[in-house]
């Protein structure tokens, strides 16, 4: 869809968030295809690595136009929260590292969907809240995890009970974000992890991600991944360049 624009090039993939004139805001549609996008990117097997980034602004969060509408009554409140956990869930639990690339406004499930990228990167122009308590609605348990997990208990409580705005150098100082950078950096960043390792950016990223939900971190899901890495060519190549004295090419 147009709305949402996947392109992969050079082992990275890119999702633009387009919908400049509701400022990015997601509509059910646009969370609808998240699953089937991260799902695609994963298919293609050539990306190392997903940047999500808005076109001014990330984005404004869920349509607020189509409360009226598709999200009336209990029923369609209810679908579509669906609709967006799924989507987030995708976003989270992809294989590849993501890092959203933030400017302008980060808003309600516009930082839903930050929070579900392993890295964040602002622009100093970004503006962040999260604004359930505006709307009469409990933020979703995982992304309160995400974030709890990022800013700590009493600054989420802080963004989920006031629903205030906050600069960036306040998402910087709290943890939301990861750094304050020009728009490039996020791509930049993003080439330098596309050069590393495959086999050894999943299994950090499983590990971690097991680590914030509790899950056990011995066992055998764990050891597969030791193995896989040991006898990956990926490792074959990084003992090699190392032995060589030069960079490895994976």
């Amino acid at each position: 869809m147009d709305e949402l624009r996947l392109t992969v090039t050079d082992r990275i993939a890119t999702l633009t968030i387009n919908r400049p004139a509701r400022r990015n805001a997601m509509s059910f549609a646009m969370w609808s295809a998240l699953p089937d996008l991260m799902a695609e990117i994963t298919a293609t097997q050539d990306a190392r690595v997903l940047v999500i980034r808005g076109t001014e602004h990330f984005s404004a969060g869920a349509d607020i136009g189509e409360f009226a509408t598709l999200r009336s009554g209990p029923d369609g409140a209810r679908r579509y929260s669906a609709a967006v956990h799924a989507g987030e869930r995708a976003i989270a639990d992809l294989c590849l590292p993501t890092i959203a690339a933030i400017s302008g406004f980060c808003i309600g499930g516009g930082c839903e969907i930050a929070l579900a990228c392993d890295i964040r990167i602002a622009t100093a122009d970004a503006r962040f809240g999260i604004t359930p308590a505006n709307l009469g609605i409990v933020y979703n348990a995982t992304s309160t995890r995400q974030l709890v997990q990022a800013v700590g208990p009493a600054w989420a409580k802080q963004l989920l009970f006031s629903g205030d705005l906050i600069d960036a150098t306040t998402a910087l100082r709290i943890g939301l974000v990861n750094e304050i950078a020009t728009d490039g950096r996020a791509a930049e960043l993003a080439t330098r992890i596309a050069s590393r390792a495959a086999v050894s950016l999943r299994g950090s990223k499983q590990i971690i991600n097991r680590i914030g939900t509790g899950e056990p971190i011995d066992g055998p899901d764990v050891d597969r991944l030791y193995d896989d890495a040991v006898t990956s060519t990926d490792y074959a190549e990084g003992v090699s360049a190392f032995l060589a004295k030069r960079d490895p090419v994976f």
